[in-house]
C-alpha cells in the first residue's frame, strides 16, 4: 500500500471518529430493510484517474455509447461533472461521483430522511485485486463508514465474486483482513454502524452456486465460508433463484446445501426473473424458501427490485426492460414479502443505474436521446424520491410486524 493510500485511509478514519455518531448500534439484520450500494461510478476529474468508469459504454462515454439507462436527479449534489451529453435546450448534462465524500454523504442523508436502514457496500473481488479498483473502492468505503456513523445507518461489506477464478478465496480473505484492521469490524464500540448478526460482524458473499460456467466453484466457496468462520464473522450468502431445487440457474450439486447450512443468512437473487405480470406465478418460491431456512435454522432475506433496464449496455441485442409502472411493481414485491413473514429485506439496488434497478433519486428530464443511448425517464406522476419513500414505508411496516409477533 502506498503512503498516499495509507494517509488517505488515516484521514478518513480520523474524520469518522471526530464527527461523532448518533450512538446507534446495529446488532442484527432482523427488522432492517437495506439496499445494495454499488458506488462504482467515476468522472474524469474526480481524482481517481479512472475516467467515466461504469458510465461509459463500448466506445467511451458519449451520445451513442453508455452503460447506464437511468439518469440521476442531480439537484441536491454538492459536486458535479460536465458530461458529453446535453438536454434538448442545449445545456450540458452533469453527473456525480461517489469518489467525492459529498456524494456519499448525500446518499446516506437520504437514507436517514426516508427511513432506509442502511446499505451493503458492494466490494468486487476483481476490482479490489488491482491498484486502481482498490484505491477507488477503499475511498468509497471510507466515505460510507463515515456517513453511516454520522447518520446512524447500518453498513456492511458485500463481496461480489463475479469474474473470479480459483484464487478468489485467498484474495477475498486477504481483503477482509485489511478492511477489518482499517475499519475495526470486530470492535462494535469503535464502529457501531457496522452490521452484526448472531453476535458477530456480518460479511456477505454473493455469487455462490450459479450454473453459468464460472471459473471458481463450490470448493472455493467452501474455502471462503470456512475462512470467514475461522475469523469470527457471521455470513450471508447470495445464491441463485433456484438454489433449493438445484436447477435452472443453479449448479445441480447438493454440496451447495451443505455450504448454505454453514451460513447465517440466505439471499437468493431474483433480479430479472419476473415482471409485474409474471410475479404472482413466481412468488410461491419465497414462503417455500423461508420454510426450508427455518427448518435449518437459517435466516432468510428475500430480494425486491423496482424494475430493470439494460438497453444501453446491450444495445441493440438483449435490450431487456422490466417496467416499473410508477412503483406498483416494487410495491407488489414489498407487500408480498412482508405479508409472508419476512424478518429482513434486501433491495437491489440503491444506485444501480447500469441495470436500471436504482431506488435513489432519478430524473424525469433526461439528456437528448440518440441511437444506442436512450435513457429511461422517471415515470410521470411521481417524485424522484418515490422509491426511497416506498422502501422507507416497508421498513416501518417490517418493524411493526416484528413488534406484533413478540
Amino acid at each position: 500500500m502506498s503512503r498516499g493510500i495509507i494517509r488517505t485511509t488515516f484521514v478518513a478514519i480520523a474524520a469518522c471518529m471526530a464527527i461523532g455518531t448518533e450512538g446507534k448500534t446495529y446488532d442484527s439484520y432482523r427488522g432492517l430493510v437495506t439496499a445494495g450500494y454499488q458506488g462504482w461510478f467515476n468522472a474524469p476529474d474526480d481524482g481517481a484517474g479512472r475516467g467515466w468508469y461504469h458510465y461509459r459504454g463500448r466506445d467511451g462515454f458519449r451520445p451513442g455509447s453508455t452503460n447506464v439507462d437511468l439518469w440521476p436527479d442531480v439537484s441536491e449534489y454538492e459536486k458535479l461533472y460536465d458530461t458529453p451529453f446535453t438536454f434538448d435546450d442545449g445545456t450540458v448534462a452533469r453527473l456525480p461521483s461517489p469518489y467525492d465524500y459529498s456524494t456519499v454523504d448525500t446518499h446516506f442523508r437520504w437514507m436517514k430522511k426516508y427511513g432506509l436502514d442502511g446499505v451493503f457496500m458492494q466490494r468486487f473481488v476483481g476490482e479490489v485485486s488491482n491498484p486502481s479498483g482498490k484505491r477507488h473502492f477503499n475511498q468509497v468505503l471510507d466515505h460510507a463508514m463515515r456517513a453511516a456513523n454520522k447518520y446512524g445507518r447500518a453498513v456492511c461489506i458485500m463481496y461480489d465474486l463475479s469474474g473470479q477464478d480459483k484464487r478468489v478465496a485467498e484474495r477475498l480473505l486477504a481483503d477482509i483482513d485489511e478492511v477489518s484492521r482499517t475499519h475495526s469490524l470486530m470492535d462494535h464500540g469503535r464502529n457501531p454502524s457496522y452490521l452484526h448478526h448472531n453476535g458477530r460482524p456480518l460479511v456477505v458473499v454473493w455469487g455462490v452456486g450459479f450454473s453459468d460456467r464460472r471459473k471458481y466453484g463450490l470448493d472455493e466457496a467452501q474455502a471462503i465460508v470456512s475462512g470467514l468462520r475461522e475469523r469470527g464473522y457471521s455470513i450471508m450468502l447470495g445464491v441463485p433463484t433456484y438454489w433449493r431445487q438445484l436447477r435452472d440457474d443453479t449448479e445441480p450439486d447438493p454440496r451447495l446445501h451443505d455450504i448454505i447450512r454453514q451460513c447465517d443468512i440466505l439471499m437468493p437473487w431474483f433480479v430479472g426473473r419476473y415482471d409485474e405480470r409474471s410475479y404472482p406465478a413466481f412468488r410461491h418460491l419465497i414462503p417455500e424458501d423461508m420454510a426450508w431456512c427455518r427448518e435449518h435454522d437459517i435466516d432468510y432475506a428475500p430480494l425486491c427490485f423496482p424494475g430493470f433496464s439494460w438497453r444501453n449496455m446491450h444495445y441493440p441485442r438483449e435490450a431487456t426492460h422490466i417496467p416499473r409502472h410508477a412503483g406498483s411493481f416494487f410495491r407488489m414485491q414489498l407487500d408480498y414479502c412482508l405479508e409472508s413473514g419476512a424478518e429482513m429485506l434486501y433491495i437491489a439496488m440503491f444506485d444501480e443505474i447500469d441495470e436500471g434497478t436504482a431506488i435513489f433519486k432519478t430524473a424525469r428530464r433526461v439528456p437528448t436521446a440518440t441511437p444506442g443511448s436512450t435513457f429511461v425517464p422517471l415515470d410521470e406522476g411521481i417524485g424522484s424520491d418515490h422509491y426511497l419513500k416506498l422502501a422507507g414505508r416497508a421498513a416501518k411496516r417490517l418493524k411493526k410486524n416484528l413488534k406484533r409477533r413478540r
